[in-house]
């Protein structure tokens, strides 16, 4: 044992080990022959006694009151498990691993030795989940009584079943003793039953269903100091599951250095490009962003080749991702339900690049739910970054736009989504649209003009996302990116977004009934007038007409009772603004910034919800409406630059004010008492108030005290 590093297992066959131990009884007389007999060899005698001292403190079998034939199964177990427990090959190629490998055993070796904890890897398809949970488990199984590592559970069990799986383990830690399970139920019991008081570890790989972690692993089924492992898309699945101590480790993928490295092993069998393929190389693995199954997929199919047989198969992956890797990050949306499917393809085909959105609120305009939102999270489809910026994988992003292309792999036209430039240009040009197309982004270069028929949206009928622009939004007004000459003569009353850069006529179509219109942006349009009369809008939320310069009014809006926000930067022509406005009971954003020709607001105003308010740059408005209720959320308000006089009533009833901007208000002589009671107040700017001579002593002794 000692020399050789064999392990040993005594059997105390109908002996007592302490007689064993100490040489007693049988023992006893038998070394005392030994020592008559070997008088010449007393130091081997020695040994043998230390031996079986040795001996006798080992872990072992005691035969006494116990069927030869127990013993004999137990023996064979525990000779097969410790055969099995052999230290495993090496994996090849494991780069990038160490520093997620040391983060992980961190969380598996924590001393939390008297309970059974859940140790989750997440994270997408391809990411490397289950190679870092092999590495895990080939590196601590010699710590625990028992081990066993179950790949693929979610193929396993839908082709074979989850009885299949629990005669997977406990064959694994019983030898078989206990085959015939009848059902899932009785499964449980005996993993249970059997499983109880022993340290285990288990590494469940792919979990896609509870069904799964009910089946084969639960939290009082083994005994203290067990670690589950289980690898999954999904990490909503264990933390609804497990009640225990549970650690999530998110799977990473590749940085650029490890990304490269990797993709050259596969490619050229050496960790770096040949020279003549580095940038080409550098293209492989940028189009991967990181994921490990992409690298390794596209490295093998590309060892050996010609540099011109590399660049075919980089144009190739312009035109058709690689199918290998879709069908893998395809069992990620297999698993979706229809609500779930429809906001991942939104997302994969208009919101991926979308960064100046309010993403959350625009994709529950388009009808989403904020539950799904959190579902893709979980399923690792998505991440909703520390800032709420949503940010999706490119890999992913590429395979929802490819379940769209082959819902019509010839006509856009007959496809749900279209987001491509050649595809939109081609569906509007040529009125190709049909019923089933349900959201249109184009994106053209900022010096592109297109002409459109008046016809290009009557087929239309289930059109909801509308958004056409720059692919880089000029500041300056140069015009929108498509013309209509000859008017439009529909849009779909089914749009709930509209995002239309440049909207170059002077009114909607007269037969839009606009009732699911949530979001309504028009940014340097040439709108004159939204609607005539009322309209009734009770979804409709945000409106952004700004740089509009032929906008003159607004109308009634009292048919749109939820709007929230209402931006009208820069709209140099609006001197008009319905008495509606000062009823919208939920407007939190009012941004009226640089409209030079408004005089006036509505007379009153109840605005209770109101939290910003921009009048900044409205150099003719020289009084501020009478405020009907407290407007107790607002808490910025800009009147920079307006001709403003008297502010006592807007300070009585702003008391959460904290960020007030005065700025070169030249008719403004005073400040009110009532202004050193808004005990919010944390900026106060009065540049340029050239006719204000003095502050109220209060305030200078509350600011003084502030500073």
């Amino acid at each position: 044992m000692d020399k050789k590093k064999l392990t040993v297992f005594p059997v105390f066959h109908y002996v007592e080990p302490s007689d064993v131990r100490y040489q007693r009884e049988s023992f006893a007389k038998d070394f005392a022959k030994h020592e008559n007999r070997f008088q010449d060899k007393i130091d081997d005698v020695k040994t043998w006694r230390a031996a079986l001292t040795k001996v006798a403190n080992l872990s072992g079998w005691h035969l006494k009151d116990i069927s030869e034939s127990e013993v004999i199964k137990e023996i064979i177990q525990r000779i097969n498990s410790e055969l099995d427990r052999e230290v495993p090959l090496v994996s090849e190629h494991l780069v990038g691993m160490d520093s997620r490998v040391k983060e992980l055993l961190d969380l598996c070796l924590a001393e939390r030795l008297d309970c059974v904890r859940l140790v989750g890897i997440c994270g997408m398809g391809g990411i490397g989940k289950t190679t870092l949970a092999r590495e895990i488990y080939n590196r601590i199984f010699c710590k625990f009584e028992a081990s066993s590592f179950i790949a693929d559970v979610r193929e396993e069990s839908e082709s074979r079943g989850l009885v299949s799986l629990q005669q997977t383990i406990l064959s694994k830690f019983l030898m078989g003793a206990e085959k015939n399970i009848s059902d899932v139920e009785e499964g449980k019991k005996i993993l249970r039953k059997r499983l109880c008081n022993k340290k285990v570890l288990i590494v469940l790989d792919d979990v896609s269903d509870d069904k799964q972690l009910k089946a084969l692993a639960r939290k009082d089924w083994f005994g203290p100091g067990s670690i589950i492992i289980v690898t999954s898309r999904d990490s909503h699945l264990l933390n609804t599951y497990w009640d225990g101590v549970i650690d999530i480790y998110r799977a990473k993928g590749l940085n650029d250095d490890e990304a490269l490295e990797l993709f050259s092993l596969k490619a050229f069998k050496k960790p770096h490009p040949e020279e003549n393929y580095v940038d080409l190389s550098i293209n492989f693995v940028n189009y991967a962003n990181g994921l490990p199954l992409a690298l390794r997929v596209l490295g093998s199919s590309l060892f050996g080749k010609t540099l011109d047989v590399w660049r075919s198969a980089r144009d190739k992956l312009e035109a058709k991702p690689n199918r290998d890797i879709m069908d893998v990050l395809k069992l990620s949306v297999d698993r979706l339900d229809d609500t779930q499917r429809d906001l991942f393809l939104d997302i994969a085909c208009f919101f991926k690049e979308m960064d100046n959105y309010c993403i959350r609120d625009t994709l529950e305009s388009l009808g989403h739910y904020t539950y799904d939102i959190d579902v893709l999270q979980g399923k690792s489809l998505i991440t909703i970054t520390s800032n709420g910026a949503l940010w999706m994988h490119d890999l992913l992003k590429e395979m929802g736009r490819d379940i769209v292309r082959r819902e019509s792999l010839e006509e856009p036209g007959k496809r749900s989504r279209l987001w491509s430039y050649k595809d939109v240009l081609h569906v509007l040009t040529s009125n190709a649209g049909t019923e089933v197309v349900e959201g249109i982004m184009l994106n053209m270069p900022i010096e592109a003009k297109e002409h459109l028929s008046a016809e290009a949206f009557s087929k239309m009928k289930i059109l909801r996302f509308l958004k056409i622009g720059y692919v880089y939004p000029p500041r300056d007004r140069i015009g929108g990116p498509i013309q209509l000459p000859q008017g439009l003569n529909y849009l779909s009353n089914e749009l709930r977004v509209i995002d239309w850069h440049g909207y170059p006529l002077k009114s909607m179509p007269t037969s839009f009934q606009p009732n699911k219109l949530v979001e309504l942006r028009m940014r340097y349009s040439d709108i004159k007038q939204l609607w005539k009369g009322i309209m009734m809008l009770n979804e409709l939320k945000l409106i952004d007409l700004s740089d509009s310069q032929n906008l003159i009014e607004i109308p009634d809006l009292s048919g749109a009772p939820n709007l929230k926000q209402l931006i009208l930067q820069r709209c140099t022509r609006l001197y008009n603004i319905h008495a509606s406005l000062g009823d919208l009971k939920r407007l939190i954003r009012l941004d009226l910034n640089g409209c030079k020709c408004l005089k006036s607001l509505p007379h009153k105003i109840n605005l209770e919800a109101l939290e910003f308010f921009n009048l900044s740059g409205c150099s003719k408005l020289k009084k501020f409406p009478y405020i009907v209720e407290n407007m107790p959320r607002l808490w910025k308000l800009y009147l920079s630059e307006t001709a403003i006089k008297d502010l006592s009533l807007l300070v009585i009833h702003s008391t959460g004010l904290i960020e007030l901007d005065l700025r070169d208000c030249k008719n403004l002589s005073s400040l009110p008492i009532a202004i050193c009671r808004l005990m919010s107040l944390k900026t106060l700017n009065l540049s340029g108030c050239s006719k204000l001579d003095e502050l109220p002593e209060n305030l200078r002794k509350l600011m003084a005290w502030r500073c």
